[in-house]
C-alpha cells in the first residue's frame, strides 16, 4: 500500500507567510564583547625547569636524597668521632646561610660564596639551611644540590644533618678545613 503525497505548492514561502502572519524585524543588537585572550603560558619556563631538573638528577649520578634523609659525609682523614660529635651538634655554628626560596642556580652561587667567605673569616663550623624540599616536586632540589656541592669541595672536612633543635634534616652542619691547612 503506497501513500499518496499531495503535490507541493507552487509558492511554499507565500504559504508560510500566510500561516505566520505579519512579522516585525528585530532591532540590531551589538555583538557580544570578545572573549578575553588567555594569559600567556610559561611553557618555555616549564620546559627549561624540567630540563634543568633532569640534568640535575643526571649530575648527582646516584639515587637522589629524599626529604627526610640525613646528610652525612666525612673525608677519609677525618676521624669518625668528629662526624659523631657534629651529628650531636657539639660544634657551634659560627655562621649560617638560609637557602629557602632560592633557585637551584642561585643557591649554588650563594653556597659557593658563603663557604669562601666563612673560610676567609676563619669559621670552622657553619650551618646551611636548605629546607626539607617539601615544596619540590618529589625530589628536594636544594637538599640534593647542597649534598653534591659539599662532597665535591676540598675545604669541607665533614658535614652532617643538624640536630632537631638546629633544623634537623632541613639543615646541615659543615666543618671547614682551617685556612692554610
Amino acid at each position: 500500500m503506497t501513500k499518496h503525497r499531495p503535490p507541493p505548492d507552487e509558492d511554499d514561502a507565500a504559504l508560510f507567510r500566510d500561516a505566520i502572519g505579519p512579522v516585525r524585524e528585530l532591532p540590531q543588537v551589538e555583538a557580544p564583547p570578545a572573549r578575553p585572550r588567555p594569559r600567556p603560558g610559561t611553557r618555555m619556563a616549564e620546559l627549561d625547569e624540567a630540563e634543568a631538573k633532569g640534568e640535575f638528577l643526571r649530575l648527582i649520578g646516584t639515587a637522589p636524597v629524599e626529604s627526610g634523609d640525613t646528610l652525612r659525609h666525612r673525608r677519609d682523614d677525618v676521624p669518625a668521632h668528629v662526624l659523631k660529635r657534629l651529628s650531636q651538634g657539639r660544634y657551634a655554628a659560627q655562621d649560617e646561610l638560609d637557602l629557602h626560596h632560592a633557585t637551584a642556580a642561585g643557591a649554588e652561587v650563594l653556597l659557593r660564596r658563603f663557604l669562601l667567605d666563612a673560610r676567609d673569616a676563619g669559621a670552622h663550623c657553619v650551618r646551611v639551611i636548605h629546607g626539607k624540599g617539601l615544596g619540590s616536586d618529589g625530589v628536594p632540589v636544594l637538599k640534593n644540590l647542597v649534598d653534591r656541592h659539599l662532597r665535591q669541595r676540598g675545604d669541607v672536612l665533614a658535614f652532617h644533618s643538624a640536630p632537631a633543635a638546629q633544623g634537623g634534616t632541613g639543615a646541615v652542619l659543615v666543618l671547614l678545613r682551617p685556612r692554610g691547612a
